[in-house]
């Protein structure tokens, strides 16, 4: 008898990361996962296929004539739908809050399959606030039959909603089983590495190992402009007065950011220059091997928040709201936004009492075990295995 079939819908860096340990969970029982990539990432998105050893059995060449979201929803919505059509999927899969996974949702929904969502249930309870990624993630869960729900606050959030029953999993974040391994692959190419090819980071890192490394990333839409800025100007001159500080800072290839922050780093002294690194994206395993030698993050990403809560980095939030209050409550992070003044205060407090920072990097990850892909997969192969189409699909 043939496996059924499960489509992986994924389409930006994030998703791929966190969907790879659902893959190959999947891959080793008796469901088979087929990956949909909708092309919302290009560059980006081909070095952690290859990375987490996944070839996509279906690839969409997303064409954009114009930047608004209705019209990436409607290039994504009709690709999906297609592919969906095309293939007999026992149940579609996607995750997180993006365009992708909305479309994706929506598109099975309208075929009448099944849809499981990955990262179910955070909230900022702001519709605006990511924009429009909180919209996204309420609007999937109207739409999924499984929940997969990282955190106990992110299942209260979806009853709260009033989504109830059998369809909430609490499993964990599948971010911490795909840092696990994309750990144990950077300490094998990266660990004491005085040059890798191709590679900044190993060697800056390894010059500047006596110092304390801010590891800084912001690139979300809401930051562009003048809180981008203010961020940037805030690490030059953290950078500037501590000469304790060492700095990597992987620029995000959007002009906006780019421009912004290339801009008003540019024109260091020399004894700064040196300990400051401008880089482009990083690929995933120099990224982890980033967060495993820094002393703290500064970010605006979820995932980098999740990526260091499992490599015991604190975190500075360079947000006003955020759907992952666990790592804040934890005690292993702080809400800083944009604001010069918190951000000075947080890290120069953190350099001159070390036992603060020490008590953040020993707060248990509240985001799981490393054990979620696997969760996910058994839970889908006990639920599908006696379930018929739950409603015939439209002619």
């Amino acid at each position: 008898m043939p496996k059924k079939r499960i489509l992986l819908c994924m389409g930006t860096r994030p998703e791929i990361i966190k969907m790879a340990p659902v893959y190959h969970a999947l891959k080793g029982g008796p469901l088979e996962p087929i990956v949909l990539h909708t092309g919302q990432h290009e560059e980006m998105a081909w070095p952690v296929y290859s990375f987490f050893n996944m070839e996509p059995g279906h690839i969409i060449k997303l064409t954009r004539e114009r930047p608004s979201l209705g019209h990436l929803g409607g290039k994504l919505m009709d690709e999906v739908d297609a592919v969906i059509n095309r293939e007999s999927a026992a149940a579609v899969l996607v995750h997180g809050d993006t365009s992708s996974a909305l479309m994706a949702g929506l598109a099975a929904s309208y075929a009448q399959i099944p849809v499981g969502h990955v990262e179910a249930g955070l909230r900022s309870h702001n519709m605006m606030d990511p924009f429009p990624e909180e919209q996204n993630r309420v609007l999937i869960s109207r739409l999924a039959r499984w929940h997969f729900v990282p955190t106990e606050l992110a299942m209260e959030n979806l009853r709260k909603e009033g989504i109830t029953g059998e369809g909430l999993h609490l499993v964990g974040n599948t971010i911490v089983d795909a840092t696990r391994l994309g750990m144990d692959h950077a300490i094998m190419q990266y660990a004491g590495a005085q040059s890798v090819e191709g590679c900044e980071l190993a060697p800056f890192i390894q010059q500047n190992k006596r110092s304390k490394l801010l590891l800084v990333t912001a690139h979300r839409r809401e930051n562009w402009g003048a809180p981008l800025a203010r961020i940037a100007h805030t690490v030059r001159e953290l950078a500037e007065t501590h000469p304790e500080l060492s700095v990597v800072w992987p620029v995000h290839a959007n002009p906006v950011v780019k421009d912004t922050v290339m801009g008003i780093m540019s024109g260091l002294a020399t004894d700064v220059r040196s300990r400051v690194l401008l880089t482009g994206p990083l690929a995933y395993p120099q990224m982890l091997w980033a967060l495993r030698n820094a002393w703290l993050t500064l970010t605006d990403s979820g995932g980098i928040q999740e990526e260091a809560a499992a490599l015991r980095v604190p975190v500075l939030v360079a947000r006003k709201t955020t759907e992952r209050p666990e790592l804040i409550e934890a005690g292993a992070g702080a809400l800083v936004g944009t604001d010069p003044g918190k951000i000075r205060r947080w890290t120069e407090n953190l350099l001159e009492r070390p036992a603060v920072h020490l008590g953040m990097r020993t707060v248990d990850n509240p985001y799981g075990d490393g054990h979620s892909g696997k969760s996910i997969a058994r839970i889908l192969g006990q639920d599908l295995a006696g379930l018929q189409q739950l409603v015939p699909r439209a002619a």
